[in-house]
């Protein structure tokens, strides 16, 4: 197996946690051990939460030690590492989407664990350009570690890209929920799976945006209900009509703030915005919108199929039992 290989394991893994992560990056991390064994296959998974890096080595001292008892504290894992590794991982070799941190923010370096740990060589797809983060390599380089640049880079970058674009003001995308045959109206589609991770990253977006014919015509809520009630995403009614009936759930939903207009500009204020609707809205997305995150059943319907001129390139599939879904790059 050669570098592109691992790296790519690590990329796989990362795009499962796109968005929730927000607003830190998605990143992958895989562990071999000396003599090339893969160890762990990690990723971020939550922002405050123990990074790839921290997660892959901890799964990889567990293999190697079943008898290791970790805290389940996170922010208490980097320290029991530090302490408590015996060498274990002497030698052995990291492949990691973006550079390893080289701060104290809210997790301590990831850079200095992979140091202490003893690991020979770190193989980086992206570099961290970022003022904060960035350094890790030079500080992997002065322990004599080797040090590769460049694996998969541009796939690395796709990975990074929505984390780049919300850093520099707003990332926006646009969900939908589809048929095997390209259904995408009238009434439920996908399974409680499919339905439970767009219900994660509601949580996480800071801005929903749908048309306000759809709104009027399915009564949406547009909460977090299947994910115990988490925290509801504000709500951006796109519309020239300015009177909706208030009995639609969606504006009984509390602690939200619910903006109605017809100026699309306002979205871009926002860092993170999901876009939700059907065909209308894919054929009219205003330029920003860049991406696309389509939630397919196995399953065909006897409706009529969407309808659309859009060019997209595919990213990343993901199957969920009879479900999957895949993420597009819209194409200009």
């Amino acid at each position: 197996m050669n570098d592109d290989f691992y790296m790519n394991l690590a990329i796989n893994e990362a795009w499962k946690y796109q968005i929730l992560t927000y607003p830190n990056p998605a990143v992958g991390c895989v562990i071999l051990d000396k003599n090339g064994k893969i160890l762990s296959i990690e990723a971020h998974k939550q922002a405050g939460k123990a990074h790839a890096e921290v997660n892959a080595v901890k799964k990889a001292l567990q293999v190697l030690n079943p008898n290791l008892i970790f805290p389940k504290e996170d922010d208490k894992i980097y320290e029991f590492i530090i302490k408590h590794h015996n060498n274990l991982l002497k030698n052995s070799k990291a492949y990691v989407t973006l550079e390893p941190c080289s701060h104290y923010g809210k997790t301590p370096p990831c850079a200095n664990l992979l140091k202490e740990i003893g690991i020979s060589e770190v193989v980086i797809g992206y570099e961290d350009k970022s003022d904060l983060a960035k350094g890790g390599a030079n500080l992997l380089k002065e322990a004599n570690i080797n040090v590769k640049f460049g694996i998969l880079k541009d796939r690395c970058f796709e990975l990074l890209e929505p984390f780049l674009m919300w850093q520099r003001g707003n990332f926006s995308f646009l969900k939908l929920g589809m048929s095997i045959n390209g259904v995408v109206s009238g009434g439920i589609i996908t399974n409680l799976d499919s339905r439970k991770m767009v219900h994660k990253l509601r949580e996480k977006i800071d801005l929903l945006v749908i048309g306000g014919n759809t709104v009027r015509v399915d009564r949406p809520t547009l909460d977090t209900r299947l994910i115990n009630n988490g925290k509801n995403p504000d709500i951006f009614i796109y519309s020239k009509k300015q009177n909706f009936d208030k009995s639609i759930p969606l504006f009984g939903v509390e602690n939200r703030k619910v903006t109605i207009s017809n100026d699309i500009k306002l979205i871009k204020n926002y860092k993170l915005c999901m876009f939700e609707g059907g065909e209308n809205l894919l054929n009219n997305l205003p330029n920003f919108v860049s991406h696309i995150l389509i939630f397919s059943s196995t399953s065909f319907m006897n409706r009529k199929a969407i309808n659309a001129d859009v060019k997209i390139q595919k990213l990343f599939s993901f199957d969920m039992k009879d479900n999957f879904y895949i993420w597009y790059k819209i194409k200009s």
